[in-house]
């Protein structure tokens, strides 16, 4: 079937930048991985753009099935996410992608 991969692509405003940047590195993304539910992550910034206004960041995470991938969603996505949500409140807008490896 192939590796899943959740790609959840955010724009943060820049004056939030470097504390999102670490924060995401240190606090939210060990958080997802102590899931269980995936098994790496990798965290890109998005070049060729105008970042006059903030940057764009495509953030990662391997799954071994959909299976891992949906008890993610439904039993630990909503808490870590409205945890981000309330520490960036109208500063950065995502997206999320669900791709599988073919």
């Amino acid at each position: 079937m192939g590796v899943i991969l959740y790609n959840v692509t955010v724009k943060v405003e820049l004056e939030i930048n470097n504390d999102w940047l670490e924060w995401m590195k240190t606090k939210h993304i060990p958080d997802v991985l102590a899931t269980g539910m995936f098994f790496e992550n990798r965290i890109y910034r998005v070049m060729e753009e105008d970042s006059s206004d903030g940057f764009t960041y495509a953030v990662q995470y391997s799954a071994n099935n959909m299976t891992d991938y949906l008890r993610y969603q439904e039993e630990f996505a909503p808490a870590l996410q409205k945890e981000h949500s309330d520490r960036y409140k109208d500063k950065f807008v995502a997206f999320r992608t669900i791709l599988r490896e073919v």
